[in-house]
């Protein structure tokens, strides 16, 4: 609850959204939407803001509706692929009018840099028996599908008695068909390396409520 004043006559803490933006009383009364200040607007390797908290958010809600929806009457197990797909998760789960259960999976491809390795390993393996379970594998992005190829066939040979996959993001060259991607957030376009909402470059900007551009130090 938003009040204009504490009882002691002190300006009340101004609420945070997820979003950065803090929502504040003006001396006129009128609430006011006022950022707050970020680590990243200083880092000169965070570029524009490509989608904000309001953004995901807003999409985040409309594919919680349709997975409420395709899976109404069962128990759907949430698949994060860790690590990047954490803050989406945990969202989208909040989103889905239906009792849920998670489990995470954790596979490397990139290590610390921008480059895949072209060699997908297994780091942590599901607690679950998924077999006869409706799996949904939530993914933060799909690009090559050289990860995501690696975790259907992995996931398939398991036999839950079904399989989708959702993913926050996919870039425009990404064959979402023949990798049978079932929810899409956003396109983006190819040339584009994002961190924020989970998504990182040396583990570092995960926690940014927001998706921005990483302008790489040689470019």
């Amino acid at each position: 609850r938003l009040r204009p004043m504490s009882e002691a006559g002190g300006a009340s803490p101004a609420p945070v959204s997820a979003s950065g933006w803090s929502r504040s009383w003006g001396t006129s009364g009128n609430l006011a939407r006022v950022r707050r200040m970020s680590f990243a607007d200083h880092d000169p390797d965070v570029g524009e803001v490509l989608l904000t908290a309001d953004d995901i958010q807003k999409r985040i809600v409309e594919i919680g509706a349709e997975l409420t929806a395709a899976y109404e009457g069962r128990i759907p197990l949430l698949v994060c692929v860790l690590k990047g797909s954490y803050v989406f998760v945990a969202d989208l789960a909040r989103a889905i009018d239906l009792p849920v259960e998670l489990d995470f999976i954790a596979v490397s491809s990139y290590g610390s840099s921008t480059r895949t390795s072209g060699v997908v390993r297994l780091v942590k393996d599901l607690d679950s028996d998924i077999a006869g379970r409706d799996v949904i594998l939530i993914e933060d992005i799909v690009d090559s599908g050289l990860t995501l190829r690696y975790l259907r066939r992995n996931l398939e040979a398991r036999n839950p008695a079904s399989l989708t996959v959702c993913t926050l993001i996919a870039r425009a060259s990404a064959d979402i068909e023949s990798l049978d991607v079932g929810y899409v957030g956003f396109t983006i376009a190819d040339e584009d390396w994002l961190v924020g909402y989970g998504l990182d470059v040396g583990q570092r900007y995960r926690n940014l409520g927001y998706l921005a551009k990483y302008v790489k130090p040689d470019s």
